[in-house]
């Protein structure tokens, strides 16, 4: 999968980014439909799981710099 990945990149650029960003966009669509379970029985605002999320995400990237 990796190396159809590589290949892709270099003969088709922007096939390769489109795919990229669609991806990241289920993921993230994904992981804040599971925030949104989680939270959901706490009675929370609708942007709740948005902020855990964002906020999960500075962390681990906080923590990847050092």
């Amino acid at each position: 999968m990796i190396e159809y990945l590589r290949r892709l990149q270099f003969e088709r650029p922007w096939l390769f980014y489109v795919l990229m960003f669609v991806g990241f966009w289920l993921a993230f669509q994904l992981v804040l439909f599971v925030a949104g379970l989680v939270l959901g029985p706490f009675g929370l605002p609708s942007w709740a799981p948005l902020v855990l999320v964002l906020v999960v995400l500075v962390v681990i990237a906080r923590r990847q710099q050092r």
